[in-house]
């Protein structure tokens, strides 16, 4: 049913909080920051009451009196679930544990997407997990398409400064009229601000949230080099603390509230800038072979020289790791190394 405004109250937030986990001193910092975003008054959701599964049957399981949901993949599926509405900006976020061991070709899509309803013109947000060859870490890519801009992918990709199979960690997505801040745990590790040069392409109809694991064997792992072992099957993927706040398809944009809730605080911004400068391997505003011309919403700086011509970075200390791990430098639009 349509609203006469949307002023960000709880129309609907769903947080499914696993009692028997056990939050790292992180998640004061998470819990400050999510506190700034969100009204006090938001209300918890079972899984029942605010998602649907969309596919996998027995590969969706709920866990802890449906307070934590495992999706696996295996030879028969995959899986994966959805919000039951659709929403016109929002803060978006979920606990993720990912599978451990030999996971190349595995794919965990943590995303809001309208795909379902626009074919041709979807915009979409994506967090992508891409698994890898035992011994080298998972790789977390964010992109953007708006107005169905998939020929102009906006990829970039990080390495880690945890082991994303240790612990639950949080992502995050906070989308507004004007603003897209995707984070981790506390940290948020990019933005995009809507540019008249941009257009369309800023993503601008209604979203729902998803959650998938799925065989990328095609392209997931040096290009599709590594499939999928399923002699480890099943890999499992485990998520908690879904939270859900925006506002219902349906009512008129703007969204009051979301532009300067979405505004980042100074401090947030240098942590911003700091894990950009250690942790990201690939950046499209860099890759000169796709875009010989940057798209016209990058504003290329000095940092451009520390990236290589096809967007990855020059230095190899870009990898995350203080488990002791490396990731290898990912470029272009397929994902073409380890």
């Amino acid at each position: 049913m349509a609203m006469a405004r949307c002023s960000l109250l709880p129309i609907l937030a769903a947080v499914l909080l696993a009692a028997s986990l056990s939050l790292p001193p992180r998640a004061a910092a998470y819990a400050a920051m999510v506190d700034s975003l969100l009204p006090a008054s938001a209300t918890a959701l079972s899984f029942e009451e605010g998602y649907t599964q969309l596919f996998g049957d027995s590969n969706l399981m709920l866990h802890g009196d449906g307070k934590r949901v495992h999706i696996s993949l295996d030879e028969r599926t995959g899986a994966g679930f959805a919000s039951q509405g659709a929403y016109h900006h929002g803060f978006f976020s979920a606990s993720i544990k990912l599978p451990a061991d030999h996971t190349a070709g595995v794919v965990v899509a943590f995303y809001v997407t309208n795909g379902d309803v626009y074919e041709r013109t979807h915009d979409e947000l994506d967090f992508e997990f891409l698994g890898n060859v035992r011994g080298r870490e998972w790789r977390v890519q964010t992109n953007v398409y708006g107005n169905g801009s998939t020929a102009a992918g906006r990829e970039e990709r990080y390495g880690l400064w945890f082991d994303p199979t240790q612990d639950f960690h949080r992502y995050a997505i906070r989308w507004s009229h004007d603003t897209i801040i995707f984070y981790v745990d506390e940290t948020p590790i990019r933005e995009v601000v809507r540019t008249a040069s941009m257009g369309a392409q800023f993503p601008s109809k209604p979203m729902s949230l998803y959650a998938t694991i799925w065989d990328g064997s095609s392209w997931a792992t040096s290009g599709g080099r590594y499939k999928v072992n399923y002699k480890y099957a099943p890999y499992v993927a485990e998520f908690t603390d879904l939270l859900l706040h925006g506002c219902p398809a349906g009512s008129p944009p703007p969204c009051e509230g979301a532009a300067a809730a979405a505004t980042m605080p100074p401090e947030q911004r240098s942590a911003m800038e700091r894990f950009r400068a250690r942790h990201m391997t690939y950046g499209y505003c860099y890759d000169r072979v796709r875009y010989p011309a940057p798209l016209p919403e990058c504003s290329v700086g000095a940092e451009a020289e520390a990236f290589l011509p096809s967007g990855e970075a020059r230095s190899t200390d870009r990898r995350g790791g203080r488990h002791g791990k490396r990731h290898r430098r990912a470029g272009g639009g397929v994902d073409s190394a380890l």
